[in-house]
């Protein structure tokens, strides 16, 4: 597979909360470091999403907010 994302973090899947239409799905990074996304029921399921699973996090973002104290 290619894909045009730079930015992937692999990791393994923390929690998996599944609703009627989507699932929030938190991903441990590092000792830590979470990141967490909403993906669609059913994308959830074709990946076979479980707690424990390794995954990665590939971000694609148009746009990125940097702030200071």
């Amino acid at each position: 597979m290619e894909i045009s994302t730079r930015n992937f973090l692999k990791g393994t899947v923390k929690s998996l909360t599944v609703g009627v239409v989507n699932s929030e799905v938190t991903i441990a990074v590092a000792p830590g470091v979470e990141i967490a996304a909403v993906i669609t029921k059913a994308s959830s399921e074709r990946l076979g999403l479980a707690v424990g699973k390794e995954v990665y996090a590939a971000i694609k973002a148009s746009d990125v907010i940097v702030a200071v104290d």
